[in-house]
C-alpha cells in the first residue's frame, strides 16, 4: 500500500513537466498570412529610350508615283502619367532619329523620300486595373524631318512638316520603378510642295503617311 502511495505521488509530480516537454517537441505552427503583388502606382514622371520600325507611303502628283519607304528609328521619351483610382492620364513626348526612306524609278532617274527624323506629343490614357498591366489609347500631334528629290534633278527638297498621330500601347511595370512597354501609331504628316527637286512641273506635291511598331522601356521618379 506504501509503495502505491509514493507511486502516484512521483506521476502526480512529473505530470507538468512532461506536458512542457510535449510543447517543446510539438511547437504550435502557423502559416504566413499571405499577400498579394503590390500594384504599381503610375503617378509621376518618367523618361525612356525606345525603338522600332515605320513603313508607309508617299504619294507623289508629277510624276505620278507612289513609294513605299520603310525603315528603323530609335530615340528618347519624355512624359508625366497621374493615377486616378485605376485610371491612369497622361503626357508623353518622343524624338527619335529615323531612318524611313524608299525609291521608285521615275522620269529615267530615280524618286528618292526619306525621313531622317520623327517626334511626337501626345495624351494618353490607360487602365491599371489588372495588377501591373496598363493597356492604352493616345493620340495627338506629330513632326517630321523629310526630304524629296529626283535623282536628275541634282536638288534635294526637304521640309519639316507637322501633321497628327494616334494609336494604342501596352506597358508594364516589372519592378518598383521600372517598366516596358509596346505599342502602335499611325501618323499622317500631310504634304508639301517639293518643287523643281522632283519635277520640271511644279507644284509638286509629295504626301507621307507611317505605320510605327515601337518598343521601350521607361524610369519612373
Amino acid at each position: 500500500m506504501k509503495r502505491h502511495l509514493i507511486l502516484a505521488a512521483a506521476l502526480l509530480l512529473t505530470a507538468p513537466y512532461a506536458a512542457r516537454a510535449a510543447d517543446i517537441v510539438h511547437p504550435s505552427y502557423k502559416a504566413p498570412v499571405y499577400q498579394g503583388p503590390v500594384a504599381a502606382s503610375w503617378t509621376g514622371f518618367y523618361l525612356g529610350i525606345n525603338g522600332g520600325y515605320g513603313f508607309g507611303t508617299s504619294d507623289w502628283d508629277s510624276p505620278p508615283v507612289s513609294l513605299d519607304p520603310s525603315g528603323g528609328m530609335a530615340g528618347a521619351t519624355l512624359g508625366y502619367n497621374w493615377q486616378t483610382g485605376s485610371w491612369v492620364w497622361g503626357l508623353e513626348g518622343d524624338i527619335d532619329w529615323a531612318d524611313i526612306k524608299g525609291d521608285t524609278a521615275c522620269f529615267g532617274g530615280s524618286c528618292e523620300f526619306k525621313d531622317e527624323w520623327l517626334g511626337t506629343a501626345r495624351a494618353r490614357i490607360g487602365y491599371a486595373g489588372w495588377n501591373n498591366w496598363l493597356p492604352y489609347v493616345t493620340g495627338g500631334a506629330a513632326f517630321g524631318g523629310l526630304k524629296a528629290d529626283n535623282s536628275l534633278s541634282g536638288t534635294t527638297a526637304s521640309k519639316t512638316q507637322i501633321g497628327w498621330t494616334a494609336g494604342a500601347g501596352l506597358e508594364w511595370a516589372f519592378r518598383s520603378n521600372w517598366s516596358a512597354k509596346i505599342e502602335y501609331l499611325y501618323a499622317d504628316l500631310g504634304s508639301f510642295d517639293c518643287g523643281t527637286a522632283c519635277s520640271l512641273v511644279t507644284p509638286d506635291n509629295v504626301s507621307f503617311k507611317v505605320n510605327l511598331v515601337r518598343a521601350g522601356i521607361n524610369y519612373r521618379f
